[in-house]
Parts: structure tokens; C-alpha cells; sequence
């Protein structure tokens, strides 16, 4: 169980913070929320005391005995701040220490993460994106706020990503312990999820079973460690990661055209997407029927490019590529071809079939690099299994 200080700015989204509450005390932590007086004009003192079982205060004068604008942040585990304001970030990155949410954020010697809220025009003002390039600077994590509807008609980007994201965020830095936090910070990774789909008629297709979870997991994790994450994803029927920048496909040649665009400045590659390796020749404008005769209509296919080898061809120095393999049989001796093939720095290798790592929620994996080392990754949540990997590309890096 960890000690998590949940700080709340006076933003709208503030109402949304009590579902992220939720979340954090029916996982077993325990949560201090900690508001300013601002976000108590949202949602009240009571419902946060409620939700919590813990006391609330905004000032350094309230229960001053116990020196709560020194203790609570020299006690926690995490300090999560959502939403947060343009106004609390430039607090934040100023250093005041004017209100109890301030002082803790000074004192606190454990991983911080904010999560913005505010209209598009305040988060892309440039004083706005200096406040967030300074706190990432100093090791905090500052999740992308989301693209959507805004207060009133507007829509834009400055949304507070869904609570369950940012909830799936919180685990990632709270699982990596007194591990940098940040390894990744200043860093743009495109990670590819989910399985393309290879159009045969209007209605029908050639696709594999692929769900997308494990690299939607890498997109966390990424965005967890400070990077900045592009997430190319075919087909996934997946709530978006937060932080992360979602470019949607459908057939590998989308995919190919998405990730090739993106790759250019990016400084990792996590190729976890399943491309189908075919496509139909031909594509018939009209449904495909049954014949009365009964025949089998014959459908030739061919052969779909090879993302990863495209993306390895054109590696710049010190750019990280990781290829996956899913394998049937014969699982390492095929990856290792496929490694050298594709001029990967990391090949993850899975053996794939009924049952196994498709629409799983835990993965188990083989790691093999083109130094020749091999890591057996054992049995463990996809989630975790992302950051084990990370941990090897932030060693490249």
C-alpha cells in the first residue's frame, strides 16, 4: 500500500479527480488529497474527506503541531497532482510554496506526476510550455493532457485524460520504485499496437487476433518515464493511453505510412504491432457469394512490406529499434533470423497459438539482442513486461 498525496487545482475537471480518488482507495492505497482553495469551489471539502477517510486542508496554518506543508510530502510515496492548472504549474515550476499543495510539492522527495487541464490556448502559451519543460527538466512526470471537449463549446487539446489512464499512469511510477523515474524524459519513442486488417471485400478481411494490450502497455510505460510517446495503433478496441499521441490505421500499408513518418525524429521504435504479412491481390468492389455450384472462389495474395526492416534500413545512429516475433515453433531460431534480418537492436520473442499472449492480460517473452545476449522474461503482467524491456532500451539509449 503506498502514500499518495492527491493534490487538486481549481480547473473544472476537478470533479473528475473523485473518480481518480476511487481508484487509488479501492486499490488499497491510502490517499491525502490535498486542494487548493480554488478546486474547493468545485467540489467540496466534505466529498473529498468523504472519499478519502482523510482530514482536508489548503493552508500551512491548519493543524500546524503536526507540520502537515513539511510531513505529508517528506511521507509520500507519489505526489499526483490532477487536474492541474496553468496556474498551479507555473506555482509549481516558480517554486512558491503559498498554499499547503505548493509546500508539499517542495518538500516531496518522492516521484511527482501532473496531470494538465486547462483551454488549448493557455497550454500551448509559451509561458505555460516553459513552466512544463522545467518541472519535466527536474524529473517530473507531466502527462499530455488529451484532445476533446473543453469547458463550454470549445474543443481542442487541454482535456484531463480519462481517470482510469491517469490511474494506469500512477501504478507504472509507483511499480518502479525508487527507480529513475524519468530515464526516458526529453525522449520521443513511437510504439505500434494491435493487429492490421487487409481489406478482401466491403465486408470481409485477412487480420490476426492481435489486441493491442502489450503495446499499449509500452505506450504507458513510456509516458510513466517522461517520454514523449507517439502510439500508431491498428484496429484496437483499447481506451487511449494518457500522455500519448494516437495515430489510428487500419491496413499495414497505413501503418507502414505512420510509423515511417514518425520514426524520423523519433529516438526508439517498439515495433509491437501485428502487420498482417499478406494482403489480397485483388480486391473485389462487390460481397464475394456463394456459388450454386459450390465452387471455392480462389483468393491470391501477396506479400505485405516489412515495416520493421524498412525501419531498420533507415536506423540513424544511436536510434533503438525493437522488433517482435510471434512464433508458433521454432520460436528463438526464427527470431534470430528475423534480428539480423531487420537490423533490430532487440528482438522480443513470443510463441504465440490458442491461449497464449493474444487478448492476455500477462505475457511471458524471450529478449534477444544483437550483441547476442538473451534475457527470459518470466511470466508477469504485459504492463510490467513493457517496463522490463524499456529498461534495455534506456541502456542502448
Amino acid at each position: 500500500m503506498a502514500r499518495i498525496v492527491l493534490g487538486v487545482s481549481g480547473g473544472i475537471a476537478a470533479y473528475k479527480a473523485c473518480e481518480l480518488l476511487r481508484l487509488l482507495t479501492e486499490s488499497g492505497h491510502h490517499v491525502r488529497v490535498v486542494p487548493t482553495e480554488a478546486a474547493l469551489r468545485f467540489v467540496g471539502a466534505p466529498t473529498w474527506e468523504a472519499l478519502s477517510g482523510q482530514p482536508v486542508a489548503t493552508g500551512v496554518w491548519d493543524d500546524v503541531p503536526h507540520v502537515p506543508h513539511v510531513k505529508l510530502g517528506q511521507s509520500a510515496d507519489l505526489v499526483l497532482v490532477a487536474p492541474a492548472t496553468a496556474d498551479l504549474l507555473a506555482r509549481a515550476a516558480h517554486g512558491l510554496a503559498d498554499d499547503l499543495l505548493t509546500s508539499t510539492l517542495l518538500t516531496a522527495r518522492c516521484p511527482v506526476v501532473f496531470a494538465p487541464a486547462m483551454h488549448t490556448e493557455m497550454w500551448e502559451h509559451p509561458a505555460t510550455a516553459d513552466n512544463v519543460a522545467t518541472l519535466r527538466r527536474r524529473g517530473a512526470v507531466v502527462i499530455e493532457p488529451a484532445v476533446g471537449r473543453l469547458t463550454g463549446v470549445d474543443t481542442g487539446k487541454g482535456r484531463l485524460p480519462d481517470p482510469a489512464q491517469i490511474f494506469a499512469i500512477a501504478l507504472r511510477v509507483l511499480a518502479r520504485g525508487a527507480q529513475p523515474v524519468t530515464d526516458l524524459a526529453g525522449r520521443h519513442v513511437v510504439v505500434t499496437a494491435g493487429g492490421t486488417r487487409e481489406p478482401l471485400d466491403p465486408v470481409r478481411y485477412l487480420g490476426n487476433r492481435s489486441s493491442g494490450k502489450q503495446g499499449y502497455a509500452f505506450a504507458r510505460s513510456a509516458v510513466a518515464r517522461g517520454a514523449r510517446v507517439t502510439l500508431v495503433a491498428a484496429n484496437v478496441a483499447l481506451d487511449t493511453p494518457a500522455g500519448v499521441d494516437l495515430v489510428r490505421v487500419g491496413t499495414t500499408a497505413e501503418l507502414r505510412e505512420a510509423v515511417l513518418a514518425a520514426a524520423k525524429d523519433a529516438d526508439a521504435v517498439v515495433m509491437a504491432a501485428a502487420p498482417a504479412d499478406f494482403r489480397p491481390a485483388v480486391y473485389a468492389d462487390q460481397k464475394i457469394k456463394k456459388r450454386d455450384d459450390g465452387a471455392v472462389p480462389v483468393i491470391e495474395l501477396a506479400v505485405n512490406p516489412d515495416i520493421s526492416a524498412e525501419v531498420g534500413a533507415s536506423k540513424r545512429p544511436g536510434q533503438v529499434l525493437v522488433a517482435f516475433a510471434a512464433e508458433t515453433h521454432d520460436a528463438i531460431a526464427h527470431a534470430r533470423v528475423k534480428l539480423q534480418r531487420k537490423r533490430a537492436d532487440l528482438i522480443v520473442v513470443n510463441e504465440v497459438g490458442t491461449d497464449k499472449v493474444f487478448g492476455a492480460d500477462d505475457n511471458q517473452a524471450v529478449v534477444l539482442g544483437a550483441d547476442g545476449t538473451r534475457d527470459d522474461l518470466p511470466s508477469q503482467s504485459k504492463d510490467a513486461l513493457a517496463d522490463a524491456v524499456w529498461d534495455r532500451v534506456v541502456a542502448l539509449l
